[in-house]
């Protein structure tokens, strides 16, 4: 069975035109009301005193820019919420062996594998710190990566 068109081009046209003017006016809309984490001087601080803290632990820094767009003024994710059971569940996960599916095994991991994130809470979030601490004391870690 074949339908035909009932529509007449100028309502075709008509509906086009309304629904381009939609998305434009939402597109306006969505332009100005976005805005991106502005680095403040709190932000600016923070990431300086980051840098200095990974470079005197001898680890390689990234840049200010970066580190004020992902940490902003306090810490972004990593200080949502870092003693949740999701939080420490991702750590977990990243100190695994590296297999997938029955592979999976824990392993001892290196100090270093925690030692950025103590750092980025240390620095941002610091009340969360206690906490966050003796859970990582809490894990199998060693010196396995030797210098």
């Amino acid at each position: 069975m074949t339908v035909t068109e009932q529509s007449t081009d100028s309502e075709r046209r008509t509906i086009y035109i309304v629904v381009g003017v939609v998305v434009l006016v939402l597109l306006v809309i969505a332009l100005f009301s976005y805005r991106s984490k502005e680095a403040t001087q709190q932000a600016d601080q923070k990431a300086d005193q980051f840098i200095a803290t990974l470079s005197a632990a001898g680890a390689a820094t990234p840049s200010k820019d970066m580190v004020v767009r992902v940490l902003g003024d306090d810490g972004g994710a990593i200080c949502q919420d870092p003693n949740a059971a999701l939080s420490r569940a991702a750590l977990l996960d990243r100190l695994m062996n590296g297999a997938a599916g029955p592979g999976m095994r824990p392993v001892i991991a290196d100090n270093r594998a925690v030692k950025g994130e103590l750092l980025v809470i240390q620095i941002y979030c610091p009340d969360e710190l206690p906490t966050f601490e003796e859970f990582v004391n809490s894990l199998n870690l060693d010196d396995i990566v030797k210098d």
